[in-house]
């Protein structure tokens, strides 16, 4: 008897609930591999490669806590029209993931910026030599038609960025051509300049004469 409850043998009746319980269900056997197993589809089974999604950029190798992604690739010049000098492009070469050293952890599928890797349910890889396990890009590429399809967006939760960005740039011509446009009167043009027309000349005033000496009649004949 516990000390700790209040009721004695208050456990072994919970035990027995559950036992009595459990007795009356219908066992279920699953039988594998003869029938295949409904898993959920987030399953972890193994990675899928899109070669055509990959850029090299090694975000996926750097991030590996196992170091267990190998990536090798050669740049290629590409022509482009109009442009002065042709572009360089990473081709890539090897794509090798070593299946003993990953812990499936997601984090390579997770930091891809360009959906280049993917879960797939598939969990039936086993081999016999340790070697195999190391699968290249033409290995993983194959695992792809086993990757299902993405999940229905939640009508309740956050629309994505893509959506609001498309969003907003469908919207921008409806708000431009619904806002009122103000035309501004375009000025008159100016007038012709034309020369004035000559008029009376101005009358000119007479030249000073030479000054009259002093005590002459023309200072009023004032003695010195």
């Amino acid at each position: 008897m516990s000390e700790r409850s209040g009721i004695p043998g208050e456990g072994l009746v919970k035990g027995l609930a559950v036992t009595l319980k459990t007795m009356t269900r219908r066992s279920t056997t699953q039988q594998y591999p003869d029938v295949a197993p409904e898993l959920p589809p987030r399953s972890r089974g193994v990675i899928a490669l899109l070669t055509e999604n990959c850029t090299v950029c090694m975000l996926c190798a750097r991030e590996c806590p196992d170091w267990c992604i190998y990536i090798d690739s050669h740049k290629e010049e590409v022509a482009v029209a109009g442009a002065a000098r042709p572009r360089q492009r990473n081709v890539l070469d090897k794509f090798d993931i070593d299946f003993s050293l990953c812990m499936y952890c997601g984090i390579c599928i997770e930091v891809c910026p360009f959906d280049a890797l993917y879960w797939s349910p598939e969990f039936e890889y086993a081999e016999y030599d340790i070697k195999d396990l190391l699968h290249d890009k033409d290995h993983l590429g194959q695992w792809m038609a086993t990757v299902p399809p993405p999940p229905a967006h939640d009508p309740h939760g956050e629309p994505a960025k893509e959506e609001t960005t498309a969003a907003r740039k469908a919207a921008a011509p409806t708000s431009s051509a619904a806002r009122p446009t103000v035309v501004r009167p375009e000025p008159a043009p100016a007038a012709p300049r034309t020369a004035p027309e000559p008029g009376p000349a101005p009358a000119q005033s007479p030249e000073p004469g030479p000054a009259p000496e002093p005590g002459s009649a023309g200072d009023g004949g004032a003695p010195r």
